[in-house]
């Protein structure tokens, strides 16, 4: 059974390939002096510092162009991919858990990517629909003021300890008078929390799958990795979608008939045990997502300021 270290260090060495291959190709002449130290360069990185022999004397467009390739450039693999998360996820996590893993992108290294799109586009989501998430009158932050004394005195937030009780209390009326300051301490830490989806649900496939023979945890994780990675680029799709279609979030469909297409795929069970495995993986989910959701407003009702 592969360990979290193993599937790290699997990710490294595919990074560091690729981060060679783009050095090779953007590297200064070998016998050119190292900018950084003087040493005469004998590759693409000087033996000596460490620096890379790059030329960087390059217009805005070139470097706008390298960085976009940088994101995308992986041998074609992306193209390869993407096409086949959305359409055969299944094939395209078993091919990877039998080896065949040579012109896939690298698991994790997707669900990074994805990370970033779906951040990115709940961000224009949010701004766009800005006004929705102020309490206040008129979008201001004054919604507490809104509050009699009274109320504002007589709320009462009782979790068994008086002095956690106090602050909680002070901690949602500093929120309510300073919601942009909150729902950017949520951003941040949500951010965060993102990731640990990545084990939360590879532990509850392991307890659905305890007693089936050959499928080890390390199957979890690329499973979780490539389900978690299509179930962000939906929820960007809709995302980008809203702003402008009020039917976007119709397309919510698609993840439990993706779910089932991937399950089926990937573990070779039948519908039936598909289909009960679906149902207790959509009850884990929410309890899980509830306790993250609150773990997330806790955090950001501590670091809001």
């Amino acid at each position: 059974m592969a360990s979290g270290d193993q599937i790290l260090e699997s990710v490294t060495a595919d990074t560091v390939a690729s981060e060679a291959k783009r050095a090779a190709r953007h590297s200064l002449p070998i016998g050119t002096p190292c900018a950084n130290c003087g040493t005469t360069l004998a590759g693409a990185w000087c033996y000596t510092c460490g620096q890379r022999g790059e030329e960087y004397h390059r217009s805005i467009w070139r470097l706008a162009w390298e960085a976009f390739e940088g994101l995308t450039d992986l041998d074609g693999r992306i193209w390869q991919t993407f096409p086949r998360l959305i359409l055969r996820p299944g094939k395209l996590t078993r091919d990877y858990l039998d080896g065949h893993r040579a012109v896939q992108v690298p698991p994790f290294r997707i669900f990074l990517i994805v990370l970033l799109v779906v951040f990115f586009a709940g961000n224009l989501s949010v701004s766009k629909t800005r006004d929705h998430f102020h309490l206040g009158q008129g979008g201001s932050n004054d919604a507490s003021k809104s509050f009699s004394p009274e109320v504002r005195k007589n709320l009462d937030v009782q979790i068994g300890d008086p002095k956690a009780s106090a602050w909680i209390k002070e901690r949602i009326f500093f929120s309510l008078d300073h919601q942009d300051a909150f729902f950017a301490a949520v951003t941040e830490w949500a951010q965060r929390f993102a990731v640990s989806m990545l084990p939360i649900a590879a532990l509850m496939l392991s307890v659905l799958f305890l007693f089936k023979k050959g499928v080890y945890v390390f199957d979890h994780l690329i499973f979780s990795m490539h389900s978690l990675s299509f179930q962000g680029l939906l929820l960007t799709a809709i995302f980008l979608l809203s702003l402008e279609f009020g039917w976007a979030t119709s397309l919510l469909w698609l993840s439990p008939i993706h779910l089932f297409v991937h399950l089926r795929g990937t573990y070779r069970i039948s519908v039936i045990g598909t289909l009960v495995r679906m149902f207790l993986l959509f009850i884990g989910s929410s309890i899980a997502f509830a306790v993250l959701i609150g773990g997330l407003v806790l955090v950001g009702l501590a670091t809001a300021h």
